[in-house]
C-alpha cells in the first residue's frame, strides 16, 4: 500500500525534527510521502522542516506553509486532499509537537493493511491508567471520559477514546466523506468520526502511550465540549428525521416504521383483518410494506416514481409511474384496497389521485391512507417561536407539498367523493429516538413518554396525534348529491 503521513504543526520548531527522527527506519522505507502542514507557524517551523528536507533527503519530505492558518482542522482537511490528489492508500495524522509516538506508525496502519479496518485511532484509554500515568491531567482524563461515553450512548460507536488525534485512513474512505463541510477547530476529530459511522466504516484502536509535555494546549475546553455535543446530538437528530438531515448523509429519508404504534404496523394490522384480496400500495417505496402483505395472502402492486433496489421481488408487480400524473393504465383497476401510506401530503392534487383510485376499486373496496396532522403540537410550536423549516422526515419533511390538518383533509376525502369508515389516531414515533445509532433511551422513559403521548392524543387528537389514519369509501349516490351543494356553497363563501 502507498502510505502517506500527514503532520500537523503548528509552532513546532523545538520539536518537529524529533518526531521525523522518531519514524521507524524499516518504516521509513514503506513510506511514500510524508507531508508536514506548517499552519501559519509564528516559529521558525517552516524553516526545521526544509533544513531536515535537505539533510534527509531519504525521507519523502514535502513542508508547505500556509499563507494564514487554517486551524487544526483546516489544516487536516488540506493534508486529506493532498493525499486523494496523490492516490495514497492510506495517510496517518500525526503531530508536530510530539504529543503522538511515531514509533507506533507500524502498528497504526497495519488493521489497515490487513484489510480488518478503514479508520484505526490510538487511544490513550485501553490501558487501564495508563493516561495519567503519562501526565494526563486529572480535569483532562474526567472529561475525556465523560465525553467519549456521551459520544458513544449518542451515536451508537464503542470507542475507548473520541479524542485522540493519533489517526490513520484508510484515503478510499475519506474520498466519500464530506469531510470539506467539517469544522476548521479541533472538533473536526469528532465530525469524522460520525462521518465514519454515518458511512459505514470499519473503525478500530490500538493502545497508544500518553505524553504530556511542555506544549502550549491551544484547546478552549468548555468551548470544545460544548461544540461536540452539538454535533453528536444534531447527527442524532438528523439520524431521526429532524433538521436538514446533511449529517445522516449516508441514509435513506424513508425508512419501514417497525414500531407497533406506527402508521405502517396499524395498515397492516387493519388489512391483516381482510379476506386476502388485491392490494394497490401507492409509494411503495422499497416493498418492504408489500412483501408483509403478500405473507398475509395479498396480492400486491406497487406503485412508485423511482425503483429501488429489490422493490419487484418484494411485490407482485411493480409500475414506475409520478403519483402528480393520472396512473398510467397498466396499473389496472379491480382492487380490494389502495394504500397511500404517507403519499397525499407529496402530490400537488391529492383530490384528483384520491379519485383516480377510487375509480380503480373493486366493489366494496377501501382506501387506507396515513396522514401527518400539521396541527400536532410540534409544528405549532415552530410556527409560533418563528422558526418554521423544513426536516428530513416526518410532518416537516422537505418533500411535502401539501399540509393538512383533521378537519381539512377530511373536507378533501368528501371533495373526493368519499366518506371516512374508520379513522384513528397515532401518536409520535417513539422508535425513532433509536433509528439508525444503537440504543435509545431508556425503557422506563420510553414507556413514560409513550403513556403520556397516549393520553394526549386521547384527550385530544387535533393537537396531540402525529397522524391520522383513514380507511375511505366511496360516498353512495344519496350521500354525494347531498354533499355537492354544500361543498358549492363553501366555494361561493370562500370567494
Amino acid at each position: 500500500m502507498r502510505i502517506g503521513i500527514l503532520i500537523v504543526a503548528y509552532n513546532a520548531a523545538s520539536t518537529l525534527a524529533q518526531v521525523l527522527d522518531r519514524i521507524p527506519a524499516d518504516f521509513r522505507t514503506r513510506v511514500d510521502r510524508v507531508l508536514v502542514g506548517d499552519d501559519a507557524s509564528q516559529d521558525a517551523t517552516y524553516l526545521v522542516g526544509l533544513g531536515y528536507q535537505q539533510l534527509f533527503p531519504d525521507l519523502p519530505l514535502t513542508v508547505m506553509r500556509h499563507e494564514r492558518n487554517l486551524g487544526y482542522g483546516g489544516n487536516q482537511k488540506e493534508g486529506y486532499r493532498w493525499a486523494i490528489e496523490e492516490d495514497l492508500d492510506v495517510v496517518v495524522l500525526l503531530h508536530g509537537d510530539g504529543q503522538y509516538a511515531p514509533e507506533l506508525l507500524p502498528d497504526i496502519v497495519a488493521p489497515i493493511e490487513r484489510g480488518e479496518a478503514d479508520a484505526v485511532f490510538g487511544s490513550r484509554m485501553m490501558h487501564r491508567g495508563g493516561a495519567r500515568r503519562g501526565g494526563m491531567p486529572l480535569y483532562k482524563y474526567v472529561g475525556n471520559r465523560i465525553l467519549t461515553r456521551f459520544e458513544n450512548a449518542v451515536v451508537g460507536t464503542d470507542l475507548s477514546e473520541w479524542h485522540s488525534g493519533y489517526r490513520a485512513y484508510r484515503v478510499a474512505s475519506l474520498r466519500g466523506l464530506p469531510f470539506e463541510r467539517n469544522s476548521d477547530g479541533f472538533d473536526f476529530d469528532t465530525e469524522i468520526i460520525v462521518q465514519l459511522h454515518e458511512a459505514g466504516a470499519r473503525m478500530a484502536e490500538i493502545p497508544i502511550p500518553t505524553y504530556y509535555g511542555d506544549e502550549i494546549s491551544h484547546v478552549n475546553g468548555l468551548r470544545y465540549a460544548q461544540d461536540i455535543t452539538r454535533h453528536v446530538v444534531r447527527y442524532r437528530l438528523h439520524r431521526a428525521g429532524f433538521g436538514s438531515g446533511e449529517s445522516a448523509f449516508a441514509t435513506s429519508s424513508y425508512e419501514a416504521k417497525p414500531d407497533e404504534g406506527s402508521s405502517h404496523s396499524r395498515i397492516l394490522a387493519w388489512l391483516g383483518s381482510h379476506r386476502p384480496g388485491r392490494v394497490l400500495d401507492l409509494g411503495c417505496a422499497d416493498g418492504v410494506m408489500g412483501e408483509r402483505l403478500q405473507e398475509q395472502g395479498h396480492r400486491v402492486t406497487g406503485v412508485d416514481v423511482e425503483e429501488r433496489p429489490g422493490v419487484r421481488e418484494r411485490v407482485e408487480r411493480f409500475v414506475l409511474a409520478d403519483l402528480d400524473q393520472p396512473l398510467p393504465d397498466e396499473v389496472g383497476d379491480g382492487y380490494d384496497v389502495v394504500i397511500a401510506a404517507d403519499v397525499l401530503e407529496h402530490v400537488r392534487r391529492p383530490d384528483l389521485l384520491l379519485r383516480d383510485v377510487c375509480a380503480r376499486l373493486a366493489p366494496g373496496g377501501t382506501i387506507v391512507a396515513s396522514i401527518p396532522n400539521f396541527g400536532h403540537w410540534y409544528p405549532r410550536t415552530r410556527v409560533a417561536l418563528g422558526r418554521f423549516d423544513y426536516d428530513r422526515r416526518g410532518i416537516l419533511d422537505a418533500d411535502h407539498v401539501r399540509f393538512f390538518t383533521r378537519r381539512s383533509i377530511e373536507r378533501l376525502v368528501t371533495r373526493a367523493g368519499l366518506r371516512v369508515q374508520r379513522r384513528e389516531a397515532l401518536g409520535l414515533p417513539i422508535d425513532v429516538a433509536a433509528r439508525g445509532v444503537g440504543s435509545g433511551p431508556p425503557g422506563g422513559v420510553v414507556d413514560i413518554v409513550r403513556r403520556v403521548d397516549h393520553l394526549g392524543v386521547v384527550v385530544r387528537p387535533t393537537l396531540f396525534a402525529y397522524q391520522f389514519l383513514y380507511e375511505l369509501a366511496p360516498m353512495t349516490a344519496r350521500a354525494a348529491a347531498r354533499t355537492k351543494p354544500r361543498l358549492a356553497t363553501t366555494a361561493q363563501r370562500a370567494s
